[in-house]
């Protein structure tokens, strides 16, 4: 397989978010595609395994650990990859969570989630995921409770108040790995900070062969959204703008628009790495 390599939400090759990219896996297995995966070594590599129209393909995704039911950033990579040698406009991806539709040109994409949900975590959840960050209650920001926010995977939010104490937070990747498993998210852990209502910095645990932390999470910029509009933070439709991956060194931004109703739009740059 002839694999690709993005970087997500940025225009810059060494910051946002790395993606592997196989434009056609069609005759690959799951076992094979996850070899790939781990060969490449990046939070997801992104697989086209069908082609039912021209600019309508089927798609998977796998981190080294695992396949993974929808990746933002590598959907915004395989859309600028396809558009690059299709020409621009509208993509469909059908995905394991549903068709996902996109928009890309001129090096950058956007995709619209499916619809988004809220859910609350069990005390047990949230004691857990405090312990691992080494937080405590009074540490969270009061105007955003914490939840299991999905759109298309299932992320728990935890929004602390104060940047100092958002920027020394550290984990034990291994726990974060079973935390992830024993509760069936399949994703990352966002951690976020509200500079103001629409500008958020955040930080998602992912640990997977050699990511720890997730440095540009579509998924869960689109997680979010819905978050927030579902708390009724914004006032729809709202743009809101995501800083991502200073922490590990590749700095990205995800732009998040949210509609009055129906999927969140998630949309940035994506750029070929040498």
């Amino acid at each position: 397989m002839d694999v690709l390599r993005y970087a997500a939400f940025t225009d810059d090759p060494a910051g946002g978010n790395p993606a592997g990219v196989v434009l056609d896996a069609s005759t690959a297995s799951a076992d094979e595609m996850l070899a790939v995966a781990a060969e490449v070594g990046y939070a997801e590599t992104a697989f086209v395994v069908g082609r039912p129209a021209e600019r309508r393909v089927r798609m998977r995704y796998f981190s080294p650990h695992a396949e993974v039911p929808f990746c933002g950033h590598a959907t915004v990579a395989t859309a600028v990859a396809l558009a690059e040698r299709h020409g621009g406009g509208e993509f469909t991806f059908e995905t394991a969570v549903g068709p996902v539709a996109l928009v890309a040109d001129g090096g950058r994409a956007s995709f619209t989630s499916v619809e988004p949900s809220v859910a609350d975590l069990t005390p047990a959840q949230l004691a857990e995921l405090l312990d691992l960050f080494g937080l405590a209650a009074d540490d969270l920001d009061e105007r955003y409770p914490p939840r299991v926010a999905a759109a298309g995977n299932p992320h728990p939010v935890l929004v602390l108040h104060d940047a100092d104490r958002f920027d020394a937070v550290t984990f034990d990747p291994a726990r974060a790995r079973r935390v992830l498993d024993a509760n069936g998210w399949p994703a990352t852990i966002t951690l976020a900070h509200a500079r103001d209502a629409h500008l958020f910095e955040a930080r998602n645990a992912f640990p997977v062969g050699s990511v720890t932390e997730d440095p540009a999470t579509g998924s869960a910029a689109a997680a979010l959204g819905g978050y927030l509009r579902a708390l009724g933070h914004v006032d729809p439709p709202a743009r809101v703008l995501v800083h991502q991956g200073r922490h590990v060194g590749r700095p990205g931004l995800l732009t998040v628009d949210v509609p009055a109703h129906g999927g969140i739009v998630v949309s940035g740059p994506a750029v070929r790495m040498g």
